[in-house]
């Protein structure tokens, strides 16, 4: 089972000293303060005060899931940015920053009032994340950029799935994930900068660039051979064998033999070391134009067994194969449970929830699950607070409207 944890609440992680404005709405952004908070910075969310951030409204049987994982260790401040006064309230917030994160579109920072050299002339030391779909320049850069998008024009979609089929786009806001780790990157790296005595400075972080990155070297593949690739479902344009098979108790298993020494271990198992020197699979080159002969033998010893006595056959071989897991089944796995990869927390709405653990891990200074996901604006007042107002002075921002949140107490 799961391990029930506790929250840290006394958890001290190395970027306790940072202090990061998270203006974004949706997937990217919060991915970006996700890790910084994992680690220990203080993230303050800025909600629309009547809806929140729409990552609430993306619900499972009522219950906004996603917004439960993607916004724990965060603080919520519900303000309404349109308001003079919560405007004059964001801009006091984001003097006292390191960071500020906004996905707005390109010039809509600029049409607040809130361009980065108006930021940077009065905080210097501001790391300004400019999240978009297409950047910050370029003739898509006013572009609506969700991820859908961008998985469809980076060459990703085309390159996944059938080749009888349409393109295949991911089942999970992958653009949005991968760029959100770039962008967590880029902020300790514009962060080492502002520790060596150096200005803040802005981080253009589309969409589609970190997606294109993934794809490694496929535009050079293009313009060398002249040949798009084919979309292969699970096997590999690069080695061979590399695929998913049917067990006989209907089961799946991973497979992949990249190295030619792992290739050649796997055909003397299944009884085919006559095929380490028929010239059609000899190589890794001439296995991958094989693919579909290569894994014939391969399928049907599999398809012959049941999983759990291939994998114990495959293991014992040294044989680099993995069960397809459905959610369930990764779920249970011990592996999965001995490393605490997947955690249950302490839940008002459900009791308890399953999410990911802090990724990485670092062995001297871990960081930590500390707090819950936030109801909307429950750290208004204290933030408030923080920002100097006085009791009299919150109360009045309550009553024009400029804030919304939990009553005092």
């Amino acid at each position: 089972m799961v391990k029930h944890r506790a929250f840290d609440t006394t958890a001290t992680p190395p970027l306790a000293d940072l202090l990061v404005v998270d203006l974004s709405r949706l997937v990217a952004g919060n991915m970006v303060s996700l890790q910084l908070a994992d680690h220990g910075a203080e993230v303050i969310k800025i909600e629309d005060p009547t809806t929140g951030d729409p990552l609430r409204a993306w619900r499972t049987e009522g219950h906004s899931l996603h917004w439960k994982v993607y916004a724990r260790n965060k603080k919520s401040l519900a303000l309404d940015v349109r308001n003079p006064a919560g405007l004059a309230l964001l801009g006091d917030l984001i003097a006292r920053a390191d960071v500020l994160i906004e996905n707005f579109r390109p010039g809509t920072l600029e049409t607040m009032g809130l361009a980065p050299a108006t930021l940077h002339a009065c905080n210097p030391r501001l790391i300004i994340v400019r999240i978009s779909g297409f950047g910050q320049t370029g003739p898509y850069r006013t572009r609506p950029g969700f991820g859908t998008l961008v998985e469809g024009m980076s060459g990703f979609a085309a390159m996944n799935g059938f080749a009888d089929r349409p393109p295949v786009l991911p089942p999970l806001a992958l653009a949005d994930m991968i760029a959100g780790l770039y962008g967590a990157y880029a902020v300790m790296i514009a962060r080492r900068e502002v520790e060596r005595g150096n200005p803040g400075q802005v981080i253009d972080l589309p969409l589609l660039d970190p997606l294109i990155s993934i794809l490694g070297p496929q535009a050079e593949i293009w313009r060398t051979s002249g040949q798009l690739p084919e979309r292969t479902a699970s096997r590999s344009n690069t080695t061979s064998p590399r695929n998913v098979f049917q067990t006989r108790d209907g089961r799946y298993i991973a497979i992949s033999a990249s190295i030619q020494a792992m290739a050649e271990r796997l055909l003397r198992l299944i009884g085919r070391e006559d095929m380490i020197t028929d010239p059609r699979f000899a190589t890794n080159t001439a296995r991958v134009a094989n693919a579909e002969a290569c894994e014939a033998p391969i399928a049907a010893f599999i398809a012959a067994r049941d999983c759990d006595d291939v994998l114990a056959i495959f293991d014992k071989a040294g044989i680099t194969a993995a069960p397809v897991y459905d959610i369930d089944q990764l779920v249970a796995d011990p592996h999965v449970i001995a490393r605490e990869i997947l955690v249950d927390l302490p839940d008002d709405d459900l009791g308890q929830v399953m999410m990911h653990n802090v990724v990485p891990r670092l062995s001297a200074t871990p960081g930590a699950i500390r707090t819950p996901a936030p109801r909307l604006g429950q750290h208004t007042r204290e933030i408030l607070a923080m920002l100097g107002r006085d009791a009299a002075g919150i109360e009045a921002l309550f009553a024009a409207g400029a804030v919304a949140g939990e009553p005092p107490g």
